[in-house]
């Protein structure tokens, strides 16, 4: 079933995901490294269901994990046999025949699909933008265009790293296109021209109310479908640019009405996360006239001092600055301000782009129920690549089609009712124990130590098996997070008084 992964991600903390895959090429069965990038981005069922009807790795010598870059580290065999054997045979339905289910829009204006490349170095170039359309993005925001010289620094990126190498959080102190007004506009006109059926969002910053104006009016001459409007960018060497506008509401719906005044296709305003909250900015926009928003970009951040030069990260020349943050780390950040954007009555009718630390097709459904109706993606692309479109779109529609949904459209907004702003509303009358999956559990004693020193020493550890104590337990499942093995469940419930 897709909604209960049974692979652990950990399972495939060696696999580089490369490029060409040596795997692939050494099976004459199937495509190992399809496979196992399906199985990275939460797309297990696929896999399986894409797999030849009978496991051909049963009486295989694995040459796949003898052609892997990583000879031997990757257990491609055993992974494939999971999928065969724990998997497919809780795959409840086939593959979808088709995509229908994930067609929506953005303002009225057609997409393919929710998912865009947001704007960035992702989306920069022509040959970028048509590399990601024929992959299967629904659209693009391109890169900022500006009317001031752009000097980019050198290096402008550092990242956090997680325990399988991946890219947890990511800093960047890059700024906007580099290219000149007239040369995106010719960009704009060959995209369209090639691809009509995609979408091209433009991300504009202006210097004043003219520019903002004027700038709007060239990308709708030149093909743009929709306007976004850079309130955000946190990385402009000028004040009173990106997301020092962002801060201020009364400037926001200043140079809204002013790109509205260039423009009759959608406007967005993309907002800055480095306020408290963005309701007021967003109801300023809306004043404006923006018939949507964006959000969130990258939050303002410090990532990482070297013990040698005392020097943070990225480094250009012994010195370093604040930069913008994303990453799936930022994720929950994101979540909180499209909550509080959908929860907005004020806002009702807008649309809400929605984006930060989207990698997989279960981060995408969880903006999309919170309110977002398409969803911008950056560091998953740029850590994994364009190809991750195809596992993006098969998770999502392989979801709805599961759930006897009929279109993504009918699920924006579902989640919301279920988040308050405050915790007041929570039942505090239960305590939910955790139960140990004794199968499972490999004895580590890691639930042990976290709940003796984290928690309320509710936990035994006896001839290195767990035993809980209940006249203890306050249900607040540490337990069930730092245990290694997943090996830990919540079920039985003790009414308190």
């Amino acid at each position: 079933m897709l909604t209960s992964k049974i692979i652990n991600r950990k399972d495939m903390i060696s696999c580089a995901l490369c490029e060409d895959a040596p795997c692939s090429k050494a099976c004459p069965f199937l495509d190992a490294g399809k496979a196992l990038r399906r199985v990275w981005f939460d797309d297990e069922d696929v896999a399986s269901l894409e797999l030849p009807k009978e496991n051909p790795c049963i009486n295989c010598d694995a040459p796949c994990e003898k052609a892997c870059v990583k000879p031997g580290m990757v257990p491609v065999k055993s992974i494939v046999t999971e999928l065969f054997d724990e998997v497919r045979p809780k795959a409840e339905i086939p593959v979808p025949e088709n995509e229908d289910r994930l067609s929506c829009d953005l303002c009225g204006v057609t997409l393919e699909n929710p998912f865009l490349l947001s704007s960035s170095v992702v989306a920069s170039t022509y040959d970028m933008c048509a590399r990601a359309f024929e992959a299967g993005w629904a659209g693009a925001c391109f890169k900022t265009i500006c009317s001031f010289d752009i000097h980019e620094a050198s290096p402008r990126f550092s990242a956090i790293n997680g325990a399988d190498g991946s890219i947890v959080g990511f800093k960047n102190i890059e700024q906007l296109s580099d290219h000149s007004v007239a040369e995106n506009m010719e960009i704009f006109r060959r995209l369209k021209e090639k691809y009509p059926s995609k979408f091209i969002l433009a991300s504009i910053m202006g210097q004043d109310e003219k520019e903002w104006e004027e700038l709007a009016r060239l990308c709708q001459e030149n093909g743009a479908d929709a306007i976004e409007l850079n309130f955000s960018c946190p990385n402009m060497q000028e004040d009173g640019l990106g997301s020092d506008i962002g801060q201020i509401p009364e400037l926001v719906e200043k140079y809204t009405r002013a790109a509205k005044r260039g423009t009759t296709i959608p406007v967005l305003a993309k907002l800055t996360p480095n306020v408290a909250t963005m309701s007021p900015a967003a109801e300023a926009a809306k004043r404006g006239g923006a018939d949507g928003i964006a959000a969130i970009n990258t939050i303002k951040s410090v990532v990482g001092v070297s013990p040698f030069t005392y020097v943070s990260a990225p480094a250009v020349k012994g010195q370093s600055a604040v930069g913008g943050y994303s990453g799936n780390a930022v994720k929950p950040i994101a979540l909180r301000f499209i909550t509080e954007l959908g929860q907005n009555d004020a806002l009702k009718g807008m649309h809400i782009s929605g984006m930060g630390g989207i990698e997989t097709w279960r981060d995408a459904l969880e903006f999309i129920l919170l309110g977002s109706g398409s969803v911008q993606i950056t560091t998953a692309v740029m850590q994994y690549g364009y190809r991750i479109i195809d596992d993006l779109k098969m998770g999502l529609n392989y979801y709805l089609a599961q759930f006897g949904i009929s279109n993504v459209k009918d699920i924006v907004g579902m989640g919301l009712d279920s988040i308050s702003d405050t915790t007041d509303v929570l039942v505090r009358d239960t305590v939910l124990f955790p139960k140990f999956n004794k199968e499972k559990c490999i004895g580590c004693g890691r639930c042990y130590i976290s709940c003796q020193d984290g928690g309320h020493q509710a936990i035994r550890f006896e001839d290195r098996v767990p035993v809980l104590d209940g006249s203890k337990c306050v249900g607040c499942h540490l337990c069930r997070l730092v245990c290694p093995q997943e090996a830990i469940s919540a079920v039985k419930k003790r009414i308190t008084v």
